[in-house]
């Protein structure tokens, strides 16, 4: 699954400055909302008619425009922050290796995200409420646990790597 997260940075044409905007926690935190908020639109689409796939282009493009729409935040100094760069440092892994316990760990939290998405699918698609939520639970329990192991792996990287040091301001 970990190529799926590298190949969607790729789409996202993250540059270095790029992933400095994303830094910003307003950034991190409005980006968590994205499934959601596709959650909503799309288990509420016989409300909302053809205003459902405006809605869900604006929230597809918002996904690109999110790391670029903030400016470089005044400290990184903040979990969200740690979280981005942390991530940046697991998508480099191959050229800067990572502690082993996070290549155990990562995947595992990724199928339990992998496991909601067929009940959150299921769930959006019949428009049944609690296969839609428990499926959406379980993706985001995963999406905020990943999160957290990615503050673990740039607390533990910042203190053997000058340059992802350099990153926490």
């Amino acid at each position: 699954m970990s190529p799926i997260l590298a190949a969607m940075a790729r789409i996202q044409g993250m540059s270095t400055e790029t992933w400095e905007k994303h830094t910003n926690p307003l950034s991190g935190w409005t980006r968590a909302l994205i499934l959601p908020l596709v959650s909503l639109v799309f288990f509420y689409r016989d409300v909302l008619g053809d205003a459902t796939w405006v809605l869900f282009g604006a929230l597809v493009i918002w996904t690109w425009v999110n790391p670029r729409a903030f400016p470089k935040p005044k400290t990184t100094d903040n979990w969200m922050s740690r979280a981005v760069m942390g991530e940046r440092i697991w998508l480099n892994r191959g050229k800067v290796p990572v502690p082993q316990h996070y290549s155990r760990a990562i995947p595992v939290i990724l199928g339990i995200a992998a496991a909601g998405l067929p009940l959150w699918g299921v769930g959006l698609w019949l428009q049944f409420f609690w296969p839609t939520m428990f499926g959406l639970s379980l993706c985001m329990l995963a999406k905020f646990w990943f999160l957290d192991r990615m503050v673990w792996l740039y607390d533990d990287m910042s203190h053997t790597h000058p340059i992802y040091r350099e990153w926490l301001y």
